[in-house]
């Protein structure tokens, strides 16, 4: 996010280079980049001889050094914006010899989703010194939240945890999908509203009483029947609540609390830190600390393997969704 930034301010600021190259996994901050640089390197009236989108799977890597080469009309510089260039990957290394002499009145952009170049390449190490080269990586689960706060801060909202915990909840680690949730919002509430969990229900589609979230709740605290409310709308809304997720965030939840067991450093920022998780859930971590000793989650762990394998149909013997998800719940309870 801090690169980001500093990308966005030295653009602002005129310190602009001739080339970006913007790779990795999370497209969210390529778009983003991408995005600001077409709509801000050029005014509007200098953008319609000035400014080519080319992608990956049309154009070759001499056609963009081709089109790299170009003089600008009318302007100081002309914008070259490669969308989707992780097509091209076989052939990059041909960049080369337009990244040792670019064209200083041309910015080329890369947009290289889902793929990195080799750092140890001298063609990456090249156009480190000439431009920015910048890796855009997904985010863990447990930073998203924070990354959820930042963008709303920004735009003068906030959000409270549990709706935060939600988002994260259904949506993981895809920064794309959140952002267009948020935007939605956005438009919805006014500036400085502060978004709920009930705002998250009724606009997004997510039930704020039956959901994996709340399901971890009822089992750290053992109120057995609500865990076994949850399991039924669970197995009433199959397609929404798909078996394998839960026992993943099950199993994570149980592997967390061994993992707690295990920690001398009792310490709350300490144990978040462990965890990978908010200080403000810790509360939760510590009351199923309680109510289940260390040797208690080991077996649930191994039960919880087992049911893994049995919700991917191996072994289930035709049992249903709700059969599986009570015999679950049984050996956490016993």
């Amino acid at each position: 996010m801090e690169e980001v930034l500093k990308i966005v301010n030295d653009i602002k600021n005129g310190n602009i280079k001739p080339i970006y190259f913007l790779m990795g996994d999370e497209p969210y901050f390529i778009d983003k980049l991408s995005d600001y640089m077409e709509q801000n390197l050029l005014s509007e009236d200098e953008k319609g001889f000035n400014q080519t989108v080319l992608y990956g799977r049309d154009v070759s890597i001499e056609e963009i050094v081709s089109t790299a080469k170009r003089y600008p009309m009318m302007a100081e510089r002309q914008v070259v914006i490669v969308k989707e260039a992780q097509d091209l990957s076989k052939n990059i290394d041909k960049l080369e010899s337009y990244v040792d002499n670019p064209m200083l009145s041309t910015v080329l952009v890369f947009c290289y989703k889902y793929k990195t170049l080799d750092k140890r390449k001298k063609m990456t190490k090249s156009l480190d010194k000439v431009g920015v080269v910048f890796e855009s990586k997904k985010l863990y689960d447990n930073q998203v939240g924070d990354w959820i706060k930042r963008v709303l801060s920004a735009k003068n909202y906030t959000i409270e945890p549990k709706a935060n915990a939600m988002l994260v909840e259904f949506l993981g680690a895809d920064l794309s999908k959140i952002n267009n949730e948020l935007e939605k919002l956005q438009i919805i509430l006014p500036k400085g509203s502060t978004i709920t969990p009930k705002q998250i229900e009724e606009n997004i589609g997510f039930s704020k009483d039956f959901n994996n979230f709340e399901l971890l709740n009822a089992l750290g605290s053992r109120n057995q029947l609500k865990a076994y409310q949850i399991a039924q709308y669970f197995s009433d809304n199959q397609k929404a609540n798909p078996l394998v997720v839960t026992t993943a965030t099950v199993f994570g939840f149980f592997i967390k609390i061994l993992k707690y067991h295990g920690l001398k450093d009792r310490n709350p920022k300490n144990v978040a830190s462990a965890l990978g998780v908010s200080p403000y859930f810790l509360k939760d971590y510590d009351l199923a600390l309680k109510n289940y000793p260390m040797r208690k989650v080991s077996q649930i762990v191994t039960t919880l393997r087992e049911l893994d394998i049995k919700s991917k149909g191996v072994g289930a013997n035709g049992l249903a969704t709700s059969d599986l998800l009570k015999e679950m719940l049984f050996k956490i309870f016993n």
